[in-house]
């Protein structure tokens, strides 16, 4: 069962909603006052261009190199350690064979 009471029709609500109109706040912030960031000095501008063919070409060129570095970086390591797991195996296989053949002679 709910804990709750239904309201009643007579019942006024207990706080009405408060509505802020958009252009008026709580005196923190307004829309106004510019955006000052501390520790920056100057002014900075950020420059938005559309790509031409040329320069759409460069950038999926770069982004091909970069994934193909990676992909080299990546197979070095996995091939780093092929010789290292084929040692490791060989090792296990010979101390395998001398306990073996201590075995036989103890």
């Amino acid at each position: 069962m709910s804990d709750q009471r239904p309201p009643s029709q007579g019942e006024q609500p207990r706080h009405e909603p408060e509505i802020i109109p958009p252009n008026r706040g709580d005196g923190r912030w307004r829309e106004d006052r510019p955006w000052i960031f501390p520790g920056q000095t100057g002014n900075q501008r950020i420059y938005v261009t559309r790509l031409g063919p040329f320069s759409t070409f460069l950038l999926v060129a770069v982004l091909g190199l970069a994934a193909a570095v990676l992909l080299i970086v990546l197979l070095g390591a996995f091939l780093l350690w092929i010789p290292i797991i084929g040692l490791v195996i060989a090792i296990a296989i010979i101390s395998g064979l001398l306990r073996n053949y201590f075995r036989r002679l103890g």
